[in-house]
């Protein structure tokens, strides 16, 4: 027969395992969070709008075709606003 505390013990590693990676990404995205952070501060100490480069850099994510859509619905919006 096979041992029961056997498979346990194998569990209760890999798990351990699992557990451990998961908390290694944890910490090294929360490295990479202060690295941006520091990115834009250096940015900002230089003159450049962080709040906009926040902007340019979500854009860039986006498909060309969602963002002209987008703006062309903006644009829409603030001319029966009377904004543009």
């Amino acid at each position: 027969m096979s041992d029961p505390t056997a498979a346990y013990d194998i569990t209760a590693a890999e798990l351990r395992q699992f557990v451990e990676q998961f908390e290694a990404l944890e910490e090294q995205k929360k490295d990479i969070a202060d690295q941006q952070k520091e990115v834009l501060s250096e940015a900002k100490a230089r003159g450049y709008d962080t709040k906009v480069m926040r902007k340019i850099i979500a854009l860039r994510k986006r498909k060309p075709d969602d963002i002209a859509e987008e703006e062309a619905i903006l644009e829409m919006y603030k001319a029966a606003l009377g904004m543009s």
